[in-house]
C-alpha cells in the first residue's frame, strides 16, 4: 500500500502545479501569430496581450478573448458599378487585412465574422466611388502600351497610339482603392494591407458594345503596324535595288575593262601574226570569211576576177 501512496502523491501534486491551474483557468497560452484581450465580467481589463507563452489570469471572474495577429484574406462578392461613362460592370475585388490594435477590434465587431461585414462596406463602398468617378477604359485597361520589342542590334518600343490613351489604369485604381480603405478600417482596429481587383466583367447589353469597340482598336492598331511595317520594307527593297546596282554597274565596268584588255591583246598577237607573215595572215583570214558566209544553202556569186575567189582559183591552178 505503501508503494502506491507515492504515485498518488506525485499526481496530485503534478495536478495542483500544473493542471489545476489549467483547469480552473488561472494559466492561458498565447501562440505565435496570436494575442489576446482579457475581459473581467464583460469589460476589457489593461492591453492586449500580444507575446507568447505563458500567461496568469484572475481564475473564474476573467476570460481570454484570442485574435489573429497574421494576415488575414477577404474576399468580396461581385459588385455592378456604373463607371463615369455610363457603362455598367461587375467588379470583383479581394483584400488582405489585419488586426492591429485588438481592443478596439474587440469593442468595436467583436469577432472574425463581424469584421469581415464592416470590410464588405468599407471596401464596396470604395471601389464604388473609385470606378463611379473613373471611364471604362481606365478600370480595364494597365498601361497604353501593347507591344514592346527587342530587335538583335536595335531596340525597338513600340507605343499605343493608335488605342485610346488613359491617364489612368487599372492599377492606379487599386491603390487609390486602398487608400480610401485604410482610412475607415482603423476604428475597428483593423488595417488593409492590400486590395486587388480579381476580375471585371461587363454587363450583357454593354458586352457586345466593347468588343466591338476593341476590336475596331484593335484593327487601327493592327494597320498602323502594317503601314509601318509596309514602310520599313520599301526602304530596304529601296536600299537592296540601290546596292544591287551598284554592285551591277561595278560589275558591268570590270567586265567591259577586261573585255578592252582581252581585245587588245588579241589585236596585239593579230598585229604579231600579220607582221611575221602577211600572205599567211590574209589567207586565214580569208578562211575564216569562207566558214562564217557560205554553207550548204548559200549560193554566190562571183567573177572569175574577184579576190574572194583567189584562193579557189590557186586550187584550180594546182590541179
Amino acid at each position: 500500500m505503501k508503494g502506491l501512496r507515492v504515485p498518488i502523491t506525485i499526481f496530485a501534486v503534478l495536478f495542483v502545479i500544473v493542471i489545476a491551474p489549467f483547469a480552473i483557468g488561472v494559466i492561458y497560452i498565447i501562440n505565435e501569430g496570436q494575442q489576446v484581450v482579457i475581459t473581467q465580467f464583460g469589460k476589457p481589463v489593461g492591453r492586449p496581450v500580444t507575446s507568447a507563452g505563458l500567461h496568469f489570469k484572475k481564475p473564474l471572474i476573467q476570460e481570454a478573448h484570442y485574435f489573429e495577429k497574421r494576415l488575414l484574406d477577404w474576399d468580396g462578392d461581385p459588385n455592378q458599378i456604373p463607371t463615369k461613362d455610363k457603362k455598367y460592370i461587375w467588379v470583383d475585388t479581394t483584400a488582405r487585412w489585419k488586426i492591429i490594435d485588438a481592443l478596439k477590434f474587440l469593442q468595436s465587431v467583436g469577432n472574425e465574422m463581424n469584421a469581415q461585414g464592416r470590410i464588405d462596406d468599407i471596401i464596396n463602398s470604395a471601389t464604388r466611388d473609385v470606378v463611379t468617378s473613373h471611364l471604362l477604359v481606365e478600370a480595364v485597361r494597365d498601361s497604353n502600351r501593347i507591344l514592346e520589342a527587342e530587335v538583335e542590334g536595335e531596340d525597338m518600343i513600340v507605343t499605343d497610339e493608335a488605342l485610346e490613351r488613359i491617364e489612368v489604369g487599372r492599377d492606379q485604381l487599386e491603390g487609390v482603392i486602398l487608400e480610401k480603405a485604410k482610412v475607415l478600417a482603423p476604428q475597428y482596429g483593423i488595417d488593409i494591407v492590400d486590395v486587388r481587383i480579381k476580375r471585371i466583367s461587363y454587363v450583357e447589353d454593354v458586352r457586345n458594345k466593347v468588343y466591338d469597340r476593341m476590336i475596331a482598336e484593335r484593327k487601327r492598331a493592327a494597320e498602323k503596324y502594317r503601314s509601318e511595317g509596309q514602310g520599313k520594307s520599301a526602304e530596304i527593297e529601296g536600299k537592296v535595288a540601290k546596292e544591287l546596282k551598284a554592285i551591277t554597274s561595278e560589275a558591268y565596268r570590270e567586265a567591259q575593262i577586261l573585255t578592252g584588255k582581252a581585245d587588245a591583246e588579241a589585236i596585239n598577237i593579230y598585229a604579231g601574226a600579220y607582221s611575221q607573215n602577211p600572205d599567211f595572215y590574209s589567207f586565214m583570214k580569208t578562211l575564216e570569211t569562207y566558214k562564217d558566209t557560205i554553207d550548204k544553202k548559200t549560193t554566190v556569186i562571183l567573177t572569175t576576177d574577184s579576190d574572194y575567189y583567189k584562193y579557189l582559183k590557186s586550187l584550180e591552178d594546182l590541179k
